[in-house]
């Protein structure tokens, strides 16, 4: 369970590196990216920032690329911003929000369908035996008298 600093310092640079990457990086290659979520460990001194890019594998690969290279100037201006003793490092990983979605939409959309066709089957069905298969107590006449 993270800490209440450790949540802080994540928030606050997640909107640093959003901030600066709305400012524009100088790298052509730098898509269209989305700052999802930053997780800082325990002792503060390593942030992983995860990220999604809209395009083509092509273009998440480039994007990917020019944030490697920006590294060490999104990490020194996060220092600065921050002003904590020692910055975190920063590690960007892609983060596998929207193909797990869509992997999501599939199978949701699968299963729909297979509840649509068993509830089509189930208005055409009838019993196999009896209406009302089950044992009933039998009614004595001779006990109403």
């Amino acid at each position: 369970m993270a800490s209440e600093r450790q949540a802080r310092l994540a928030d606050r640079i997640r909107v640093l590196i959003a901030e600066r990457l709305e400012k524009g990086l100088r790298d052509p290659r730098l898509g269209f990216v989305t700052i999802t979520d930053v997780r800082v460990t325990g002792d503060l001194q390593h942030a992983s920032v995860f990220y999604t890019v809209l395009g083509s594998e092509q273009e998440r690969n480039d994007s990917a690329a020019a944030l490697t290279a920006a590294t060490g100037m999104l990490r020194s201006e996060v220092g600065r911003q921050l002003q904590v003793r020692l910055t975190p490092t920063l590690e960007f990983i892609p983060d596998g929000i929207p193909e797990n979605a869509g992997h999501i939409e599939d199978l949701l959309r699968e299963a729909r369908e297979r509840d649509e066709s068993v509830a089509g089957l189930a208005a055409s069905a009838h019993y196999a035996g009896e209406a009302d298969p089950y044992v009933k107590p039998r009614e004595d006449e001779d006990d109403e008298d």
